[in-house]
């Protein structure tokens, strides 16, 4: 019995015309009607009754065609799991994350992963959240790290939590500390300080400058419009505070000063995303997979 006999068997099956499955499946007719004569000789059973305009199952044909159309969807699904192990050893994954988590959250998680698919490559997008989200929409990225919740409604996407942040205060350890000397800082304490803020449309910033307004005050910037990098070496330089995530200040190294924030404190949720009505690349799910169980 071969499998292409199998084909031939279930598209005559389901048309019931040996010209139309002949043309269903891409064979000249007079191919397709000796494969099925080949295969009732080697199973000893007519497969269907034929009659003129009219071509029905027999018992044997009806017994067959469940089996047949199981063999034919296994053999389908192997197929498809073979070439989705094949992107593992080759293929892309486009993955956007805002700058902070770029520093903070992914180096280990991205290491991990090019050590284990070394053949893959990854193409990683920094932007906001509201960027992301129009690069997923768009079908340019296949999964984003991004800031809960979103800045605009986004049906399409799915989103699993990965982690609730806690923001802290860095300063100079050569300026005087935030707070008045404390141990933590709170919210309200910010008035009095000048801060290093990052551009517009970065998450740190609208969460920043609504903490301080729903204290009461416009927040003091003494310089504003950078990116994590720029933000960290202006506080070193002593330029004035800023309110960036617990990871990132962490890697940060040496030259800065960290305060906690007191309770409540400033907190964010991080969410991996991706497009709900198309599932992301083998690869990309490996990935994910891999950033949810870090």
């Amino acid at each position: 019995m071969q499998f292409q006999q199998l084909q031939y068997f279930v598209a005559v099956a389901e048309t019931r015309h040996f010209t139309r499955a002949a043309d269903l499946v891409h064979v000249a007719q007079p191919s397709l009607s000796q494969q099925i004569k080949a295969l009732e000789r080697e199973l000893g059973a007519d497969l269907f009754l034929r009659a003129r305009g009219n071509i029905t199952l027999t018992d044997a044909g009806e017994a067959l065609l469940p089996l047949a159309r199981r063999i034919l969807a296994d053999a389908d699904t192997a197929r498809h799991e073979v070439q989705e192990l094949a992107q593992l050893r080759s293929g892309r994954v486009r993955l956007g994350a805002t700058p902070s988590l770029c520093t903070g959250l992914l180096p280990d998680v991205l290491r991990a992963f090019h050590d284990r698919y070394p053949g893959v490559r990854l193409l990683i997008e920094e932007g906001g959240s509201h960027d992301l989200v129009r690069e997923l929409a768009r079908g340019a990225l296949d999964l984003a790290l991004v800031v809960l919740p979103l800045p605009t409604p986004a049906p399409a996407l799915t989103t699993v939590e990965l982690l609730r942040e806690d923001l802290v205060v860095v300063s100079s350890p050569d300026a005087p500390r935030p707070g008045r000397g404390r141990r933590t800082v709170r919210v309200p304490d910010l008035e009095g300080e000048r801060l290093v803020m990052f551009r517009h449309g970065y998450d740190l910033r609208e969460l920043t400058v609504a903490a301080c307004r729903a204290e009461g005050f416009e927040p003091d910037f003494a310089v504003e419009g950078g990116e994590m990098d720029a933000v960290l070496g202006f506080v070193r330089a002593g330029l004035g505070v800023a309110v960036v995530p617990r990871m990132v200040a962490a890697r940060s190294g040496r030259g800065l000063r960290v305060t906690p924030l007191a309770r409540p404190g400033l907190h964010r949720t991080i969410a991996l995303a991706h497009r709900s009505d198309v599932a992301p690349p083998r690869a990309a799910r490996e990935l994910q997979r891999m950033l949810i169980e870090r």
